[in-house]
């Protein structure tokens, strides 16, 4: 009665799966075909497996004569030793799948896995989106040395995952577009019977759809197309430009048809001839309009126009030519800068009255300080008559300065005999016509030293205007 338990079938060691081409990757050599990752009863919570693999010295040649210095002491490579993982599934091409809690070593050396993980979800870990894996860095480049790939994963119940490492060509987006103008142009009598089948009247239907209006720019970009294309698995007339959706996808590849947002994959686009032909003949309109027998024609825009009435300007809004034009001469220029901006019209009236202007001398700010004095900020200074050049022609021989000779007589005849030492001039009674500034000077030295002899005060009046 001792029942033995059946043990637990292993998967191939060498499952035949096929994994989907990637676009932008042409596969030189497969290193390591695709190998299952199967569980092992003694490893529960975590599997590891190892995998060994070398390369030809004409493959260390195409590595090595593809690399590339990049800014910063790195190093990149056209030809590359890529890794994949991928469902052990053969009904169908697989795609990128990594396995829960993956960690890949080289060499020895931890491989960091790109982008960054989806956060926890209810507790759960969320996993990495697949993509395939470049080890070029970490793997040696000689033919006499073996790598070793060390894979650990998380087992998950009903699934098994497989592993496989392949030697590649990288491509870039203008490669993948001529590529894609090497395949042809679609017939566009494909896409006039695509149109004819759409805007056919459905008896069952009470709505009839008579045109169909297709835009000229790119959805992705919001430019004008330059290479029409679509795929064809899309039921859609409307085309995306081929070389945007390329490079969009070369960054991140994801493959969405930017119009229906379903599948769009490399294989299945196609370049539309009936667009071709329509930006072709048109190069001034954005969007066109198909009829129902697949004929089209261009959607401008409508000028619209504003038509003013002629009544609608009442007369007392009229205004004389002469009128408008006096009432423009009068404010043609406006000097601002000026104290009194008051027309020519003006100039007749009474002038306003002009402030006084305040001085203050020396002594009186000293004898101010501590003293809040008013100062105006602005002083306005008189309008001053010119000067009539009349009154300039007089010499100094017209004004009689008056001396008085009663003083100097009042002085006895001893007194000026003493004096005669001094010099002193004899002034005349009628005018100082023969006098000039070094005479003048003199005579005032010679009345101050007669002072101080005869010890007695000497009146001398001078009156100038």
């Amino acid at each position: 009665m001792n029942l033995q338990q059946p043990a637990p079938l292993l998967p191939p060691v060498h499952p035949d799966v096929q994994m989907k081409p990637l676009p932008f990757y042409d596969v030189l050599d497969v290193l390591i075909k695709p190998s299952s990752l199967g569980a092992s009863t003694a490893q529960r919570y975590h599997q590891e497996k190892y995998f060994i693999f070398a390369l030809t010295p004409q493959q260390v040649r195409e590595v090595c004569i593809s690399r590339d210095f990049l800014p910063g002491g790195r190093r990149d490579y056209m030809v590359q030793i890529q890794l994949r993982f991928c469902l052990s599934e053969t009904s169908c091409p697989q795609e990128d799948n990594y396995p829960n809690s993956l960690c890949i070593k080289v060499n020895g050396k931890l491989f960091p896995l790109p982008g960054y993980a989806p956060p926890p979800k209810n507790g759960v870990e969320q996993k990495r989106p697949g993509r395939p894996l470049n080890i070029t860095s970490l793997v040696r480049l000689s033919s006499a040395v073996p790598n070793q790939i060390s894979v650990t994963w998380a087992p998950e119940i009903g699934k098994t995952y497989s592993m496989s490492v392949y030697l590649v060509r990288q491509l870039t987006s203008p490669l993948l577009l001529q590529r894609l103008r090497m395949k042809g142009i679609r017939n566009p009598d494909h896409s006039r019977a695509l149109i004819k089948e759409k805007l056919t009247a459905d008896p069952d239907s009470e709505i009839a759809t008579t045109s169909l209006r297709v835009s000229l720019m790119c959805p992705l970009g919001k430019m004008r197309l330059t290479v029409p294309c679509r795929a064809v698995t899309c039921s859609h007339l409307q085309c995306f430009d081929a070389a945007l959706y390329l490079q969009m996808n070369e960054k991140k590849p994801t493959w969405i048809c930017p119009v229906c947002d379903k599948k769009a994959a490399y294989e299945s686009l196609i370049i539309d001839g009936l667009f071709v032909e329509i930006l072709n003949d048109c190069s001034d309109v954005d969007e066109i309009k198909f009829q129902e027998d697949g004929t089209w024609c261009p959607m401008r825009p409508k000028k619209e126009t504003v038509k003013v009435p002629s009544q609608s300007v009442p007369k007392s809004s009229v205004v004389p030519h002469s009128a408008e034009s006096t009432s423009t001469k009068k404010a043609d220029v406006i000097d601002l800068t000026l104290e009194s901006s008051s027309s020519s019209s003006e100039d007749d009236a009474d002038p306003p009255l002009k402030k006084r202007c305040v001085y203050i001398s020396k002594t009186e700010e000293m004898h101010a300080k501590g003293v809040l004095t008013y100062q105006p900020s602005t002083v306005r200074v008189p309008n001053v008559q010119p000067l009539d050049p009349s009154y300039l022609t007089s010499t100094l021989a017209d004004y009689a300065v008056p001396f008085h000779p009663s003083t100097l007589a009042t002085i006895p005849t001893d007194m000026q005999s003493e004096s005669a030492g001094c010099n002193l001039p004899s002034f005349p009674s009628k005018s100082f016509t023969n006098v000039n500034n070094a005479f003048l000077s003199s005579c005032v030295f010679s009345l101050a030293s007669m002072n101080r002899c005869l010890k007695s005060t000497v009146a001398i009046d001078y009156c100038s205007d």
